[in-house]
């Protein structure tokens, strides 16, 4: 069955190619980082009524000159019909563009990323006409991205990561640094991330967790998403109670101590941009002072008056 979250491990590198370099390397297949990348059909059938279709097709236009065509899938469980529809694809695809094939499988959990591998063989009476050698990325072999400098650096390759690992404990350890830095991140672009990962992570601890961040962010404006827009549109401003509310709660989920005085400061201010300011220092606070320093001269440094 179809999903959104199979959907969303292998739309990834026809909308953001630019993870293909990064997952070659480790699978260990030079690509070089200039490379074109075109979207094909995916549709392999002839014959009707039979209808095959692979997730996603891409050429791959090396600057070395050696083009190769990519044919992913995404896998969620052992299906004993891929041994046979996979090397169909590769034949298929061989034959009509007569172009390499290398076949990429996206996999969530460990066994089906280790069944993925094969070989799957076809032959007889002790001989083999044709062996299928998948290329696999999981949770074994995908890196775990948690520094936000490397989540910066390559934000594409940060929220592919998270989806592979959606199902194993290591997976949420991504999803903070992810939120912080498409924080910064213009509108659109982040939007697509903010879904991507909601989408591909589904209905898995890790994607309650995703949904509970989300619901952090979206109450402050700024950020340029479309959640947060719906989600302004439907209030009235001047909610301060309720922002000095998510700052505390963030601050407890952190772990940080907030001494009483400061607690006070926090709910007895109604300056919705100061409020704003002190949520995105308390994403990455680690005392509740690191509220207050470095802008002397805004409002937050001085008593609110009523």
């Amino acid at each position: 069955m179809v999903t959104s979250a199979h959907e969303a491990s292998h739309r990834i590198f026809q909308e953001r190619p630019e993870i293909l370099t990064p997952v070659f390397g480790i699978l260990g297949i030079p690509l070089p980082e200039k490379a074109t990348v075109d979207v094909l059909t995916p549709d392999a059938t002839e014959l009707r009524p039979l209808e095959r279709r692979v997730d996603s097709v891409l050429r791959i236009g090396p600057s070395d000159g050696d083009g190769f065509l990519l044919a992913i899938e995404a896998q969620g469980r052992r299906d004993a019909d891929k041994e046979s529809s996979w090397a169909y694809y590769v034949s298929y695809l061989w034959a009509k563009y007569r172009l390499p094939v290398l076949l990429l499988v996206v996999c969530q959990d460990r066994g089906t990323a280790k069944w993925a591998t094969g070989p799957f063989s076809c032959g007889a009476r002790g001989w083999t006409a044709q062996t299928t050698h998948p290329l696999v990325v999981g949770p074994d072999n995908l890196p775990v991205i948690t520094e936000r400098r490397a989540v910066a650096e390559n934000v594409a390759m940060a929220a592919f990561s998270a989806v592979v690992h959606g199902r194993s404990t290591e997976g949420t350890a991504i999803l903070d640094p992810l939120a912080r830095v498409l924080q910064s991140m213009d509108g659109k672009s982040a939007e697509y991330y903010y879904e991507f990962v909601e989408v591909g992570l589904g209905a898995t601890p890790a994607g309650d967790k995703w949904r509970e961040i989300l619901s952090f962010v979206s109450y402050f404006p700024g950020r340029g998403t479309v959640r947060e827009t719906a989600y302004l549109e439907g209030k009235a401003e001047g909610k301060a109670e309720d922002r000095a509310s998510l700052i505390l709660r963030v601050l407890d989920k952190h772990g940080v101590s907030v001494p009483e005085d400061t607690r006070d400061r926090i709910t007895s201010c109604t300056d919705l941009d100061t409020l704003a300011l002190w949520f995105d220092r308390a994403l990455t606070a680690t005392a509740a002072e690191d509220l207050f320093v470095g802008n002397p001269e805004a409002a937050e440094d001085t008593p609110d008056q009523a």
